[in-house]
């Protein structure tokens, strides 16, 4: 059982629409054993190992579904029991994850796709690992035959689950946390996050906030400074007339005792900056107590200063305010057993922690209690040891505090507390300063006011933890993070900026800039991915191929952008889906062959499933091209409230139709002046701008671009920009280098011209060819061609053949990576494309390097020619072509005929050429 490979979505992809991790998994031998053919005594082990999997209903949707599954005759294969354990071990560890699905590899027998949901992408694929060791290790002997991997007789389960929920709790959302996004989710806010811990970025781009577990993106440092300084906050409490004990900073043991005899015994002793009950020790008696917690607290802290303060008497209470206003209250009792005359201290712990709802650390709504050192401490107060058989009734604290994450319970009382103590819970937090503050409450009675039974303030927390309240151990649990959301996002407040996904085969690059030039000449600051980089408002910040889901998330964090534009590429889905639940508008310009035969994509239907997931996922208008088949299939499948077709056929009935039922489309249509992009929205028709107006469009004559600027239009329009934006945009758009690097760059000012492109499958090649044979040209026209070295045998010889119409010459060249193929492969594949469709061999030339190939062609070319090149490495390409010196000698084209000699010549730019057998080329230094 082994697997071939791993995936970790991050977002919308081909198995969900949600993070999901994917493992193809090779079963091996397993292939020919099923669980019906393991016998009971497998699925028996496995339950016994994992009880909870009897909640599991798989395709019998109800509890049991799945062991039901398992044990009938035929039974299930080993890929799905690996999913449902994987699930399940996450949900054992506090993740709430319930989606899987295996399915077969076609063509590939005993190979599947694993697919399961996750929540933290290591927690994720740890519970994939161990799950794969569980099934492994419950194998009979029979069936373990040539099966690898089958974990020795060390393995041990029990041992293994604690390791991995003890990881899992490092990795995952503490309570806290974990219910600030479920408020977020409630409330439709997008999140993400943002380390490994508990910083949380809630919406996006310019709208966001921030929370660091319960600190938020609102609280002021400085109230922080004071709540993490106890005698700061008591000294503050005091002045104000609330209710707090007598308090003392000291720096010794011996000051500790001091001060404890001029308190009044007895007191507490704790840090001054620690938190969660770190070092505090209560109710101290004698001078010698307080001396050894002087050094329990000091050590528990990091300031030099310990306090020593009065005990109060009463029951512990955290009361929660969030934005000025209570929202809840609960009733800590520390750590505890109750004796019933026969059973010992220890067993008595043990029968607390069999209790369901106790977990590892925060694993669960209750901690496991533990004998540590405090435990120890007390039982020994007490004349006790772990032995001792307590009397029934009795209860016995094995903690001094009541914190939930040392094994204590709450209960809560937020319906029962007086209205004093509220107000004063209300008015100890805003003195601090705090937008979200819990109050350390000591009182004999909540419900009672604290003017009249006393109590006192003993804390005041910044980051107060909310698990007592969402997942109380007695009473009515309370949504605190919801109160969170409404003050980071008040009704009506914005949380989304405005996204825009767009993909297909070719032209994505093109239409993303065109796009977001619009938006940025309308006003907005941009954030874009592309093939080129990540922009923010024009600026590359990020180089390289930027199209997938971490690029998106670069752009989604940025806190100036306030509407991003996503070049979404097939290699970005196939390999971690998409950075972001939903588009506003998603964009599917064509579906044509690339990178077939790759990644398990072989044919257009298959690539137009993964383009599909962009209008899929779209809420607000899916742009489609209607001259494409496979765009027009997608309808069916996007929930957008609109649909907008684009094409460059007037007459296309589907569309018309569309029209009259009152749909949005973006046409081509003819009249005497010359080609109008029109808009139709609710039966009007809307003149929007003549294409030989556009820059990019070279006068109308570049075909691919009226479409790529059509498109551009209609995605504008979608988010909401007006006519006389888009017209600005598009009249404004020109294809230098500068606004579109190696998208039909046009260089004017050699005595020839240079046109840069970086098309580099068929169907790209073949429309900048057309776009040649429509351009004039007073001397030849030179094309520089390649093709990328992983695509197929017959994808590079079309290449050669759509080419072969549009040039009167042939530069052949390898691109600087021949992606697994000897360097004069590609050239070769090329010829043989040309040679189909008629090209004889004089106008070819062949360079196994593509910095010699443009240096040759530039140095070939005449005044009046026009040069094409299809360049891999744009920016060395550009730079050779702006740093090229135009020389009055030209080398040939046509070689003179070889006489076994290497003549050598150099022209006034000072680049030496020789020629030989195959021709002209570049003379190595």
């Amino acid at each position: 059982m082994q697997i071939r490979s791993t995936n970790v979505y991050l977002g919308p992809n081909l198995y969900a629409r949600f993070p999901v991790i994917r493992h193809v998994v090779d079963l091996g031998p397993l292939e020919a054993w099923p669980t019906g053919r393991l016998g009971p005594g497998f699925v028996d082990a496995l339950l016994a190992a994992v009880p909870t999997l009897q909640n599991h209903g798989c395709s019998y949707r109800e509890p049991g579904g799945f062991i039901r599954r398992m044990r009938e005759d035929e039974g299930t294969w080993f890929g799905h029991v690996y999913e449902h354990v994987a699930i399940e071990l996450q949900n054992i560890a506090g993740a709430d994850v319930t989606f899987g699905k295996t399915r077969g590899v076609p063509g590939e027998d005993g190979v599947y796709n694993v697919v399961y949901e996750y929540e933290q992408r290591d927690v994720g694929l740890e519970a994939g690992r161990l799950a794969r060791e569980l099934v492994l290790s419950l194998l009979p002997e029979e069936a373990r035959a040539g099966v690898e991997g089958v974990p020795g007789e060390e393995f041990s389960f029990e041992a293994e689950r604690e390791r991995f929920v003890r990881f899992a709790q490092r990795l995952e959302f503490g309570p806290s946390t974990r219910s600030l996004v479920q408020a977020a989710r409630a409330r439709d806010i997008p999140w993400i996050r943002l380390n490994n811990h508990s910083l949380v970025q809630f919406g996006h781009g310019k709208y966001q906030k921030r929370i660091q577990a319960t600190i938020t993106s609102e609280t002021r440092h400085i109230a922080v400074a004071i709540a993490s300084d106890k005698e700061e906050t008591h000294n503050l409490m005091r002045d104000l007339g609330l209710p707090v004990p007598a308090q003392e900073l000291v720096y010794s043991a011996e000051d500790a005792a001091k001060a404890a005899r001029r308190i009044g015994y007895p007191v507490v002793v704790k840090p001054l900056d620690a938190n969660h009950g770190r070092g505090v020790s209560i109710n101290l008696t004698a001078p010698e107590a307080v001396e050894e917690a002087f050094d329990v607290a000091k050590a528990a802290g990091t300031s030099r200063g310990v306090l020593v303060e009065s005990f109060v008497t009463g029951f512990d209470h955290r009361l929660l305010v969030v934005a000025g206003r209570l929202v809840a209250a609960a009733k800590r009792v520390p750590g505890h057993v109750v004796g019933d005359g026969v059973s010992t201290v220890e067993a008595l712990v043990e029968a607390v922690n069999a209790d369901p709802r106790r977990g590892i650390g925060h694993e669960k709504s209750l901690t496991r209690l533990a004998f540590d050192g405090q435990a120890e401490r007390l039982l020994e107060e007490a004349g006790l040891t772990r032995d001792s058989v307590l009397e029934a009734g009795h209860a016995f604290q094995l903690r001094s505090t009541a914190n939930l994450s040392t094994g204590g319970t709450a209960i809560d009382v937020t319906d029962t507390i007086h209205p004093d103590n509220r107000a004063m819970a209300e008015r100890a937090v805003k003195a601090i300063g705090l937008d979200v503050g819990g109050v350390d409450f000591l009182t004999a009675d909540i419900t009672q006011s604290y003017k009249d039974v006393g109590g006192a303030i003993v804390e005041v927390n910044a980051a107060p933890g909310f698990r007592m309240h969402v997942a109380p151990s007695e009473g009515t649990p309370r949504d605190v993070a919801g109160p969170v959301m409404e003050m980071l996002f008040p009704p009506g407040t914005p949380t989304r900026i405005p996204i825009c996904a767009i993909t297909g085969t070719n032209g994505k690059t093109t239409t993303s800039r065109m796009v977001a030039h619009i938006l940025k000449t309308a006003g907005h600051t941009v954030g874009m991915t592309t093939t080129d980089g990540v922009y923010i408002d024009g600026a590359l910040t990020v180089k390289g191929d930027m199209t997938g889901a971490i690029s998106a998330q670069m752009v989604l964090r940025d806190p100036s952008v306030d509407v991003a534009v996503m070049e979404t590429a097939r290699g970005g889905l196939l390999r971690s889906g998409m950075g972001y639940r939903r588009c506003d508008v998603g964009a599917v310009l064509n579906v044509q062959a690339d990178h077939l035969g790759l990644k398990g994509i072989d044919t257009l239907d298959e690539l137009a499933d993964v383009k599909r997931i962009v209008v899929e996922v779209a809420t607000g208008t899916a742009v489609l091209n209607a001259d494409d088949v496979r765009c027009l299939r997608m309808a069916n499948h996007t929930r957008a409230r609109h649909l907008c077709y684009v094409t460059m056929n007037a007459a296309h009935e589907l569309v018309h139709a569309h029209i009259d039922a009152g749909g949005q489309a973006v046409v081509l249509e003819r009249a005497a002046g010359g080609e109008m992009i029109t808009l139709y929205e609710k039966g009007a028709h809307i003149p929007l701008l003549w294409t030989h107006l556009i820059p990019a469009t070279l006068e109308g004559k570049a075909r691919f671009n009226v479409q790529n600027a059509m498109f551009a239009a209609a995605v504008a329009y979608a988010m909401g920009k007006s006519l006389e934006d888009i017209r600005h945009g598009l009249r404004t758009f020109a294809t230098t280098y500068f606004q579109a690097p190696g998208r039909l760059n046009v260089y004017d000012e050699h005595p020839f011209r240079v046109i840069l492109d970086y098309a580099h499958n068929p169907a790209a090649i073949e429309a900048i060819a057309r776009t040649v044979q429509r351009l004039d040209a007073k001397g030849r026209k030179i094309g520089v061609l390649s093709a990328p070295g992983d695509r197929r045998d017959e994808d590079i010889r079309e290449v050669g053949r759509l080419a072969a119409p549009a040039f009167d010459h042939f530069i052949l060249k390898t691109d600087d990576h021949a992606r697994g193929r000897a360097r004069t492969e590609v050239p070769a594949l090329l010829a043989e494309g040309l040679a189909a469709a008629g090209v004889t061999p004089e106008r070819i030339e062949t360079f196994t390097d593509e910095a010699e190939a443009v240096a040759h062609a530039l140095a070939s070319a005449r005044p009046g020619d026009l040069l094409v090149i299809f360049g891999d490495a744009t920016d060395r390409c550009w730079s050779q072509i702006t740093g090229f010196e135009s020389a009055t000698h030209h080398v040939p084209i046509a070689p003179e005929p070889f006489d076994g000699e290497e003549p050598s010549f150099t022209l006034e730019s000072g680049q030496r050429f020789v020629r030989d057998a195959r021709g002209v080329r570049l003379a190595k230094e």
